[in-house]
């Protein structure tokens, strides 16, 4: 009965973390020891074409943020992905049913950016996208790019997005979600939804869920 107790108390909890208008949702530290090996991983990875619609758990979440571009050498800063001349211009917004949220890296949690469910926009034309209960959007900011010309950092910001991506999508491969990189979304609508300056440019999107049985 004390378990049953436990365990309703912690879904009401979590469930309050995802609720509209919450601000901050603090992420649990990432659990580095779970997952199949990387080659393994490898061998399974694939892109999916059906979404499970079951919220995706805190610690899943956590893990998978950590995963994607999180912060693995405190003393340095540096990430799980590699950026070019290290200049971490990709930015991991996360899109819920709750809102729009950024990864804050450094921190580990994320900030709300702003309330409402805009997955249908991310999804465009897809629409069994937009059912996944999150979606990776991965935007750079070529401002932090310390030399080199436009064009030039918009080869560089292309490449470190599909990284980050590929992190993503190893992550979901070894812990057994379903997730695909895409490039189609409706970048007009989200560049105004996100308030994004003239130097941050929306790359690439993983739709991300558990297996759909």
């Amino acid at each position: 009965m004390k378990n049953i107790i436990i365990l309703i108390g912690f879904t009401i909890f979590a469930s309050s973390l995802f609720a509209q208008g919450t601000k901050t949702i603090v992420l649990n530290p990432p659990d580095i020891t779970r997952g199949l090996p990387v080659m393994k991983a490898l061998s399974l990875r694939a892109s999916a074409k059906e979404f499970d619609t079951t919220r995706i758990n805190l610690q899943d979440l956590s893990d998978l943020l950590w995963a994607s571009n999180g912060v693995n050498r405190p003393e340095t800063g540096k990430r799980t992905a590699p950026s070019a001349i290290n200049a971490q211009d990709i930015d991991v917004y996360v899109s819920m049913k709750s809102g729009m949220y950024l990864y804050e890296a450094k921190k580990h949690l994320l900030e709300l950016i702003v309330d409402g469910d805009y997955r249908n926009f991310i999804a465009d034309k897809q629409e069994n996208v937009a059912k996944a209960p999150l979606i990776c959007l991965l935007v750079s900011d070529i401002s932090r790019f310390v030399s080199g010309k436009d064009s030039l950092k918009l080869v560089w910001a292309a490449e470190d997005a599909g990284i980050v991506s590929q992190n993503i999508s190893l992550f979901c491969a070894s812990v057994g979600f379903a997730t695909r990189p895409r490039a189609s979304m409706n970048l007009q609508k989200l560049r105004e939804i996100l308030k994004l300056k003239d130097s941050q440019h929306l790359m690439l999107n993983n739709p991300v869920s558990y297996k759909k049985d």
